[in-house]
């Protein structure tokens, strides 16, 4: 599946040198390079924080500060401690302070970051 993903953005997408979002990113440290060799940023959500997820949270601590968002990915993958719950914006506080407490960041740090971000990739002033 990663193959052809990437085969399709290398061909149609990355010639017109845009930025994309891998949304709700699972995948391994490969993955994550080569999506981030092709000018897409990652969005981490709940799943994130699990216990688990040990190789997607060191991903996410591996990935540059200005390539990195968070998301919901709603009504799916609430963070702990709401793992189980129908999920909602509100939460991606936890994942966020969970990102950030991982690569030794406040919330706070890690929120301007990724609020920068968002407002980059999106053209929001």
């Amino acid at each position: 599946m990663w193959n052809d993903l990437f085969a399709l953005i290398e061909e149609h997408w990355t010639p017109h040198d845009i930025t994309g979002v891998m949304h709700c990113f699972s995948g391994t440290q490969a993955h994550a390079d080569r999506s981030l060799e092709n000018n897409f940023v990652l969005s981490f959500a709940g799943h994130t924080t699990f216990p688990k997820s040990k190789d997607l949270m060191a991903v996410a601590i591996s990935t540059p500060l200005d390539r990195i968002l968070v998301e919901t990915d709603a009504p799916y993958l609430a963070p702990i401690p709401h793992r189980g719950q129908r999920n909602e914006p509100a939460y991606t506080a936890y994942t966020a302070a969970a990102i950030a407490a991982a690569r030794g960041l406040t919330p706070a740090q890690f929120a301007e970051a990724t609020t920068a971000n968002f407002r980059r990739i999106f053209g929001v002033s």
